[in-house]
């Protein structure tokens, strides 16, 4: 039998909170059953897939419930948090999937599994936490918690005060063996939520847990080379990338070499917080796998960007 190509598809946290004001646990499953009939269509086209997903504003909003919650039960470190949103937000993935497949007459399996990524604790962003997590708080209260908690502090974009930790870059997978098993049988993937949960290992080869938060799409990329995977598909807000964005010179791009992404990315053309990492993870993922395709386009445009009529590609070929 044929082996069916491989789509490895990496949502971000934020893809599942519409606005500030739907952000219950119910708002975000009903934002995942309106996005998850995108992916089976792809499995119809006869796609596998590999499903990953962001969780900072999930993880952030553990993290505040842990700290209204302190006077009464022990906090929730970072890694556990990740843990706790990879098991919430695969629920809800795997419900939704299980029901839309359901309802087409399709039955296959769909699997949330918990995954480690390996980071070393050599890595500089450790020298240098940078990344915003938790609540906002007022100055004198972060340096007290800075003083009290060991935490790193940052100001956040006049927004006020946060924690921050380090966002060390992904160096293995470590239950890609069982995510190749699961494929392998048939199974859709849900995986890397969060960008895993970060460890390293200890002299003795045992996993540690680590305070830090992995790029979701960096890791993604990883997955999907790791995969040999035919291509990686990050969903956003919009059906195609841009460059001089928000200018009158705005120009919408469509297919990229793997060279003239970089030029661009280098150039600045792509926001630093927003579309740039997105457009590096797919040059990472290609330069593993120089026959894989990266795709940008919104979830409701991926079909229509398979068919070539929307969407940024960044290939070889």
């Amino acid at each position: 039998m044929k082996k069916k190509p491989l789509a490895v598809v990496a949502f971000g946290g934020n893809a599942l909170i519409d606005d500030n004001a739907h952000c219950s646990i119910h708002d975000q499953y009903l934002t995942v059953t309106n996005n998850v009939s995108y992916l089976v269509d792809l499995i119809e086209r006869g796609w596998d897939l590999v499903l990953t997903h962001g969780n900072g504003p999930q993880v952030g909003f553990i993290l505040r419930r842990s700290e209204l919650a302190s006077h009464e039960v022990a906090p929730v470190p970072v890694d556990y948090a990740v843990g706790d949103t990879q098991g919430a937000i695969g629920y809800m993935f795997q419900k939704a999937l299980s029901n839309e497949l359901q309802r087409r007459g399709l039955t296959q399996p769909v699997v949330t599994l918990v995954t480690q990524t390996r980071v070393e604790t050599s890595d500089p962003a450790f020298q240098a936490p940078n990344k915003p997590i938790g609540s906002f708080m007022d100055q004198a209260t972060a340096e007290q918690c800075a003083a009290e908690l060991g935490w790193h502090i940052m100001e956040d974009s006049g927004r006020g005060w946060r924690r921050c930790v380090a966002s060390p870059r992904p160096q293995e997978i470590i239950e890609i063996g069982s995510i190749k098993t699961l494929l392998d049988a048939g199974s859709l993937v849900i995986a890397g939520g969060g960008g895993g949960i970060p460890v390293e290992r200890n002299s003795n080869g045992e996993l540690i847990g680590v305070e830090a938060v992995i790029d979701k799409d960096v890791a993604s990329a990883l997955l999907a080379k790791a995969l040999n995977a035919d291509m990686l598909i990050i969903p956003t807000g919009v059906e195609k990338v841009a460059i001089n964005f928000g200018t009158p010179e705005q120009k919408w791009l469509d297919n990229l070499s793997p060279a003239e992404a970089k030029i661009l990315s280098e150039q600045g053309q792509f926001g630093e917080g927003s579309m740039k990492p997105k457009v590096d993870a797919l040059l990472q993922f290609i330069a593993g796998n120089p026959n894989g395709a990266g795709l940008i386009t919104k979830a409701s445009t991926v079909i229509q960007a398979i068919d070539g009529n929307t969407g940024t590609w960044i290939r070889n070929h």
